[in-house]
């Protein structure tokens, strides 16, 4: 994974306060303070591992030893259960940071596995799978890296980054063309998408000239009807679909000859995957 993102830190020191409090109840009633132990991080369930990093620093934070990690994280995993990773230390402490690092890894590692599993159902199409901006608050980049370890392609990270004209901005700039020059003379160096709801307004985009067209809750038919206008129009021009896409469908949103599928859903609804932590004590 590399290096934390600006903020993790913290974010895994809030985590821990919030789950934490003035202390584990039951883990110091129940534990004697010097007993050690080694945690067993188990996957439970077929999927890709990623965010072994949050771990790392969970158990750092609360002075526990490193990780040792037993999987090639971004890799698909089908033999389960298994265990991903051991942490040794005191099991009072092992304990106190169970919940904080299960809720980090199990989240991240379900949207590498949703991620995975919409690439791989679009796999030998030549299209690539998007992220969206349909984010937990404060977890953007850990979310968009889990869905690049998945195998999917991060979209923008923000409003800063990418310039996407939207049917409010249309409006209010008066027309596609309006909004496309405005954005082009305000940002010249970032490509121009704009969104289109219809085959007219996939062509007027064509005619104004952009880098790509967002084509927004089309059904397949739709979306090969704006693939053949935009190749008899002989521009560059990429196509991205988006909208009503889902595991059950998304290979015949693909062979429509789009070249990019947009899913928040990888972000926003991806479960969690199942993983467990189990305590041995040593002696």
């Amino acid at each position: 994974m590399g290096r934390l993102p600006n903020g993790t830190a913290e974010l895994i020191r809030t985590a821990l306060n919030e789950d934490l409090g003035a202390g584990d109840v039951t883990g110091e009633a129940t534990i004697p303070a010097g007993l050690q132990a080694r945690a067993h991080i188990v996957q439970k369930e077929p999927g890709v591992i990623f965010g072994l990093d949050l771990v790392d620093e969970v158990f750092s934070q609360l002075g526990s030893g490193e990780v040792d990690r037993l999987v090639i994280e971004g890799h698909w995993h089908e033999a389960v259960p298994r265990d991903v990773a051991l942490i040794t230390g005191s099991a009072r402490t092992l304990l106190a940071g169970e919940r904080v690092a299960l809720n980090f890894l199990g989240h991240l590692s379900g949207i590498s596995t949703l991620t995975a599993r919409f690439v791989d159902a679009v796999a030998g199409t030549g299209v690539r799978i998007l992220d969206t901006r349909k984010t937990t608050p404060g977890m953007r980049e850990l979310e968009k890296r889990a869905v690049s370890w998945g195998g999917g392609l991060n979209h923008r990270m923000g409003l800063y980054d990418a310039i996407l004209i939207k049917e409010n901005h249309i409006e209010i700039a008066g027309g596609v063309a309006e909004a496309v020059w405005a954005c082009s003379e305000f940002s010249p160096g970032l490509m121009v998408e704009v969104e289109a709801d219809s085959l007219e307004q996939v062509r007027e985009a064509l005619e104004v000239g952009v880098g790509r067209i967002l084509l927004d809750n089309m059904n397949p038919a739709e979306l090969s009807a704006a693939v053949a206008a935009r190749d008899l129009s002989g521009g560059a021009v990429e196509l991205e679909a988006s909208g009503g896409i889902n595991l059950g469908n998304v290979r015949a949103f693909a062979e429509s000859g789009v070249d990019f599928i947009s899913v928040g859903a990888l972000t926003h609804s991806a479960p969690q995957l199942d993983l467990s932590m189990l305590i041995e004590p040593l002696d």
